[in-house]
């Protein structure tokens, strides 16, 4: 016997939006657990964190670090908070959180991992990066490591997109031709711009939706 409809003046619970993307990204991205230890045959493992949110514009942003540029290692490029692998991290995913944490302020309290991206791997360090993807409720006022970070960017994932270019960099003393993502006068490469280009595929099919509303 079905149950009677609900009367107009019935309040039906209203979904959770935060809920409702964060089960959409779950569902584009690869599974946390399988990625949240190292492979037993890889390099120095290492994890950063992909932390996304939703402006009330309702577009999707992803949160970069500007490095100081003083830093010995990777001066004053954008990358993710991430880091080295510690022996108290339990999984990679305790990596990306922790370093999170130590680098813009955010607690794990803060994040809803919703997913795993490819491990990629950096060629003059030998750390093979493990990106996991979380959602924020929102915007954050960041309290940034004046240790290691210049800047917070938090760029929308459509001019990222926008961004992807071709171009010359000089490393080094050397000039070479690489993918690379430019946006708000930042220029994006090596690894941070292949998980990048991860993350956007990946998510193709929200962003594609996201443009057309």
């Amino acid at each position: 016997m079905s149950s009677a409809p609900a009367s107009r003046s019935e309040k039906l619970p209203r979904p959770d939006p935060s809920a409702t993307l964060a089960s959409a990204l779950s569902a584009l991205l690869l599974d946390t657990d399988t990625h949240s230890q190292p492979q037993t045959d890889e390099q120095t493992p290492a994890a950063v964190l992909v932390a996304l949110y939703e402006s009330e514009q309702g577009e999707l942003h992803v949160v970069l670090t500007k490095r100081r540029a003083d830093l010995r290692r990777h001066a004053g490029e954008i990358s993710f908070p991430g880091g080295r692998r510690d022996p108290e991290d339990e999984t990679l995913t305790d990596t990306a959180l922790r370093e999170a944490e130590e680098e813009i302020g955010l607690t794990r309290t803060e994040v809803t991992i919703v997913g795993a991206l490819e491990r990629t791997s950096t060629f003059a360090t030998n750390y093979a990066i493990h990106p996991f993807v979380g959602l924020l409720e929102g915007p954050h006022r960041w309290r940034a490591s004046e240790l290691e970070v210049d800047a917070v960017i938090e760029p929308t994932l459509h001019q990222v997109w926008d961004g992807r270019t071709r171009t010359q960099i000089e490393r080094r003393g050397f000039t070479f031709e690489t993918d690379a993502y430019i946006f708000e006068e930042q220029l994006v490469w090596g690894a941070t711009a292949r998980i990048l280009e991860g993350l956007l595929e990946r998510l193709a099919p929200i962003l594609d939706r996201r443009a057309n509303v």
